[in-house]
């Protein structure tokens, strides 16, 4: 009989934000899927989880699906996690829990913390209709293509993003969208979290006040944007 591959959310800052259930499991698995080992091995010594580490990720996701589903299928349960959060969202985990699911593989989730929800929940926009778009392409094109098929979109929109881009994002927005209500979602639960809210062109004007303090934008960034007016 196969064993079943769990899907387990992990904080996305604060290592106290986990699950007790999501503990135990991490405990009782074979072994634990990880995309990053440095990253996950944090948080395991932190709890004194002593488990094998299996790296998945986008470089390494076909070569290591096949080993995997065959650990799977030997009866060995695994758990599957990301960086930081629910896994599946945003990473390779996608591809490995669809190839379980046609092995006939039980594939089970341990819910908990998600960045997006996060973001969503303190923002102060609309929260009964969302809709999440994940990480932008890196290429302007790709980017404004992206963008202009949502001009129309009426529901909440969120976005992840990295400090590197967010600049360029933001003015991309302002250009595209107009002058819209959105928050900015920094380093969630953890010690320097930062939320700007406001129209896109003052959270344009408060990152530059800080970028000419040369003071760095840091950490993964959640954007949540009011969607068009009905």
């Amino acid at each position: 009989m196969s064993g079943i591959l769990y899907l387990v959310a992990t904080p996305i800052g604060n290592l106290k934000d986990i699950t007790l259930r999501a503990l135990e499991t991490l405990k009782e698995v074979s072994a634990i899927i990880c995309e990053d080992t440095r990253r996950t091995r944090i948080l395991l010594n932190h709890y004194q989880i002593r488990k094998p580490l299996i790296a998945y990720n986008e470089h390494n996701k076909f070569t290591q699906t096949p080993k995997i589903i065959a650990i799977l299928k030997k009866g060995e349960n695994l758990a599957l996690v990301s960086d930081a959060g629910t896994p599946v969202i945003s990473d390779p985990g996608y591809y490995l829990v669809r190839e379980a699911i046609k092995e006939g593989i039980k594939v089970s989730p341990v819910p908990g913390p998600a960045a997006m929800i996060a973001g969503l929940i303190i923002s102060g926009l609309p929260s009964d209709r969302f809709v999440f778009e994940g990480f932008l392409p890196k290429r302007e094109g790709r980017k404004r293509k992206r963008l202009l098929n949502l001009i129309n979109e009426e529901r909440t929109i969120i976005f992840y993003e990295s400090p590197y881009r967010i600049m360029r994002t933001l003015k991309t927005f302002l250009e595209i969208f107009g002058d819209r209500e959105i928050a900015l979602c920094r380093e969630l639960t953890k010690k320097f979290e930062e939320v700007l809210r406001g129209k896109i062109s003052e959270i344009i004007e408060i990152l530059n006040k800080k970028l000419e303090k040369e003071e760095r934008i840091k950490g993964e960034i959640v954007i949540v944007m009011k969607g068009k007016e009905e």
